[in-house]
């Protein structure tokens, strides 16, 4: 491994031996890497051993430097990695003090890349669907038409004499896909017919109550049918109010949706699909012009999440119990599929923001890019770098890699330029992730194992309202726990900001919200189940805790996004039926096949609610919190009753409570009278013995 470090011109203060030391190397401290010393630079790219860079300022320089130089190791053989420790660190008013924090950044960046993903690809031809008024959607088309294949749906709006697009119109559009399988449905019933129309403007001339525009549209309510339209246009055959309405569909690559309500409303709308407004400013416009000019071909993007049905809680006998993914997409790419036990993922649509990930209580959706486990690896080796270093009371702040950086990297120039503004303290660890929302309670309670004493998360306007609710819930729960184990202070916080400017304040407030966290960090490593990794790490603080021997007995949790808990079953109301024990997903509820005893295995719930939904009786409720006794692990018996004993035999068919329950509800009815009473008292066995007997009895009498 080899690892560069830059001074950037002397501009902020660089101990080499002490990195060097933590990283286990010889390091020597450049002033200008990419300037006068470059030529470090360019032997240490024709060597075969990894490359780290601790700049990103000069990035793609960089990158062409080495594609130039003669003899080093291809980019596609030994990619180099960047690491930004100016910004996060070295500008700050704390430089001095953020060595341990670049050492294990630096760290970070020397472990080997993930393991890669299956993707899902995109096909498009550049067939390009513009929605909106004529006028508009034909300037924006006379800048695509050299690239995509443009069609117009008219929305209103005048356009000119020149036939120059196709023009579709009708009502009732309906618009599904995504970039490259985008299908459009409308119903088509104006009396004009759009492909007949020579745009002589007879019509529009002739028409006495000005009921036909420039988009050759008839407004059936101003209309008084005079039918002026239709003698003026005798020879065309444009016109024709007596035409039946007609249903049509077609596909296109792409949609540019210029109305004020865009087709598709969700906040993350498909690849493909842009949304341009009457208010858009002209930046946003070019942008969206470039973006749909450059979506011709074939395109990959990862598929961010892994699905095991087979632990998934969302539904049985199609009751739904877990909803919690398919309410927080906020791309519309997770349905429910309760009459088959399960939900459906589109990769598709899925933009990869991991917040289903985070509110699955069972682990049935696991975020794949990168997984958890190497998440968890990333941080055992950043916090161990960090405490090796000299590096105290670690906070981690994870960002998301566009936004999230920005705001990043604008906070940490600020600090040079701005003598009121502190930079990034030395104690924060900013991460950069795919997503700020990808990562859950099962990474976050990992971190303060590993030896953190908070993990803040970012959040900026390109998130969704929904991730920030979903978000404060788990760390509600989190924090309970750590609360309840006797860590004091604020472990987990939610930075939700605007710019960078927002950020200015946190080292203020990281001093007055320090947390306590462990005295000796785990080693475990992050698995790809969640609630393995969840047991994991609560074990490892419950043994740390400063409350030594004196826990609690039980921790409650918040309602909200609860995924641990306990059952309390209503014995007078319970027939002990276990219909609850099919419903239950993750065989927390159990029966016992030599008793009629309902069991529960605490450390299995995750408070789904199916066996609430499913329960014939109202008996059962669930209550949120963290049983610290050994025993969760183990089956209990939460409801038990009188086994009841046929009363032709006495073999023990069902319980008391149960049998007692059917004769009371069937006593009035009926086919339930007499023999057929005592029936119900019987065996499955006996039932059909004494069924038998009393047919052959009245043959005998006949």
């Amino acid at each position: 491994m080899t690892t560069l470090i830059c001074n950037c011109n002397k501009t902020m203060p660089l101990d080499g031996d002490a990195l060097g030391k933590a990283l286990g190397e010889e390091l020597q401290v450049h002033t200008t890497l990419c300037r006068r010393e470059a030529g470090a630079f360019q032997r240490a790219t024709k060597s075969d051993d990894d490359l780290v860079v601790a700049c990103t300022q000069e990035q793609r320089l960089l990158t062409e430097l080495s594609e130039q130089t003669e003899g080093a190791v291809s980019l596609d053989v030994r990619p180099i990695k960047f690491v930004n420790i100016r910004e996060t660190g070295g500008w700050s008013r704390q430089a001095d003090k953020a060595t341990p924090k670049m050492a294990a950044l630096l760290k970070m960046a020397q472990l080997p890349e993930p393991d890669p993903v299956p993707v899902v690809t995109y096909k498009s031809g550049g067939r390009v669907l513009i929605i909106g008024a004529l006028d508009r959607a034909q300037a924006l088309a006379q800048q695509l038409d050299d690239v995509l294949d443009v069609t117009l749906f008219a929305q209103g709006g005048a356009t000119s004499q020149e036939r120059r697009y196709p023009v579709l119109s009708g009502h009732n559009l309906h618009l599904t896909g995504w970039l490259g399988a985008f299908k459009a449905s409308w119903t088509e019933s104006n009396p004009i017919a759009l492909d007949l129309c020579t745009r002589c403007n007879a019509c529009v001339a002739a028409c006495p109550e000005g009921a036909i525009g420039l988009d050759y549209q008839v407004n059936l309510d101003a209309c008084k049918s005079h039918r002026d339209c239709v003698r003026v246009c005798e020879a065309p055959g444009a016109i024709d109010f007596q035409r039946e309405p007609v249903e049509h569909d077609e596909a296109f690559d792409l949609v540019l949706d210029l109305r004020d309500q865009p087709a598709f409303t969700q906040h993350a709308p498909p690849q493909g699909f842009v949304h341009l407004p009457e208010s858009t400013g002209l930046p946003q416009q070019l942008q969206a012009i470039i973006k749909l000019r450059d979506a011709v071909g074939e395109f990959e993007k990862p598929k961010f999440f892994q699905y095991k049905q087979r632990i998934c809680a969302h539904g049985r006998n199609e009751k739904v119990g877990c909803n919690a993914c398919v309410d927080i997409c906020s791309a519309s790419a997770i349905t429910s599929q309760v009459d088959r036990q399960q939900i459906h993922v589109n990769p598709n649509l899925c933009v990869g923001c991991g917040a289903c990930t985070t509110v699955c209580p069972t682990g049935a959706l696991t975020y794949a890019y990168p997984s958890a486990g190497y998440q968890g690896q990333k941080l055992r080796a950043l916090l161990g770098t960090y405490a090796k270093a000299g590096g105290k009371q670690a906070a981690l702040l994870f960002h998301s890699q566009e936004a999230g950086q920005r705001c990043i990297n604008d906070w940490g120039r600020a600090a040079q330029l701005d003598p009121s503004v502190q930079g990034v303290p030395a104690r924060v660890i900013p991460l950069p992730v795919w997503h700020a929302a990808s990562m859950g309670i099962d990474v976050w309670l990992s971190a303060i194992a590993f030896g953190a004493v908070q993990v803040w998360v970012l959040i900026t306007d390109e998130e969704a309202p929904d991730y920030v609710r979903a978000l404060q819930d788990q760390m509600a729960q989190a924090e309970a726990l750590l609360q309840g184990l006797g860590y004091t202070g604020e472990h987990f916080k939610l930075l939700a900001i605007k710019d960078a400017r927002d950020l200015t304040d946190l080292d203020r407030q990281a001093q007055a919200t320090a947390a306590l966290g462990v005295t000796t960090p785990a080693t475990f490593a992050v698995q790809a189940d969640k609630r393995a990794t969840v047991e994991l790490a609560l074990d490892h603080l419950i043994a740390q805790s400063p409350l030594n021997k004196a826990l609690p007995q039980a921790i409650a949790l918040p309602a909200a996004g609860a995924a641990l808990g306990t059952v309390k079953v209503d014995h007078d109301a319970c027939t002990l039926c276990l219909s609850c024990v099919s419903a239950c997903p993750a065989a927390a509820l159990q029966d016992n096949p030599g008793q009629p005893q309902l069991r529960f295995v605490e450390k299995n719930c995750v408070q789904c609610g199916l066996c609430v939904k499913t329960c014939p009786e109202n008996a059962i409720t669930l209550e949120p919190r963290y049983w610290l006794d050994a025993q969760r692990k183990q089956p209990r018996v939460v409801n038990e009753q009188q086994p009841y004993g046929c009363i032709r035999c006495g073999k023990p068919f069902g319980t008391l409570k149960g049998v007692e329950s059917m004769m009371a509800k069937l006593a009035g009815h009926s086919m339930f009278q007499g023999a057929a009473a005592d029936r119900l008292k019987m065996c499955g066995d006996c039932r059909v013995i004494d069924i038998h007997t009393a047919n052959q009895t009245k043959i005998t009498d006949l």
